[in-house]
């Protein structure tokens, strides 16, 4: 089994020291969905919802998500992103919406969760612009689909 690296020798959190490590290029997609009833899925399509553009403002809030994880997640290091990417795909037979994530840089720890973070950020921002029809949403799902780069090298789930 892999040791937890966010602990010391005696139990306790730590940040990892990433100091002496060459950077590189990293990368990381994840996904999550929100379910939602046929009249919320048709609004957000349509643009009726009394907020406005309900996944433009879920892009926005998932990049700023992403580029702010240091500042939500404790051991997180603070990372100059080159680039982050959301889609959204909507799926009538569901009446949901699947978010996808991918964010990119050139350095010396990885990207796993800023990608996780911009997920659940346009996800919780599609619930707030929309609660007032829906309170019944649910946000699923959100996990690392691949991750390439750094010591520990690619993952894709599925085949890992």
């Amino acid at each position: 089994m892999k040791e937890l690296t966010h602990l010391d020798e005696h139990g306790r959190a730590r940040m990892v020291d990433v100091t002496e490590k060459e950077p590189t290029r990293r990368e990381a997609r994840a996904r999550g969905t929100v379910l939602m009833s046929p009249e919320t899925f048709q609004r957000i399509l349509e643009g009726g919802i009394a907020k406005g553009d309900v996944l433009g403002v879920a892009k926005v809030a998932g990049i700023m998500g992403a580029k702010s994880t240091a500042d939500l997640i404790p051991m997180c290091h603070p990372l100059n992103i080159t680039n982050v990417e959301i889609t959204f795909n909507p799926v009538e037979e569901k009446h949901s919406i699947e978010i996808e994530a991918q964010v990119k840089l050139k350095g010396q720890t990885g990207v796993e969760m800023e990608a996780l973070t911009a997920v659940a950020i346009a996800a919780l921002t599609i619930y707030d612009m929309c609660k007032a029809v829906d309170r019944a949403m649910v946000i699923s799902d959100i996990h690392l689909v691949e991750k390439k780069g750094g010591k520990s090298g690619h993952f894709a789930r599925g085949k890992n």
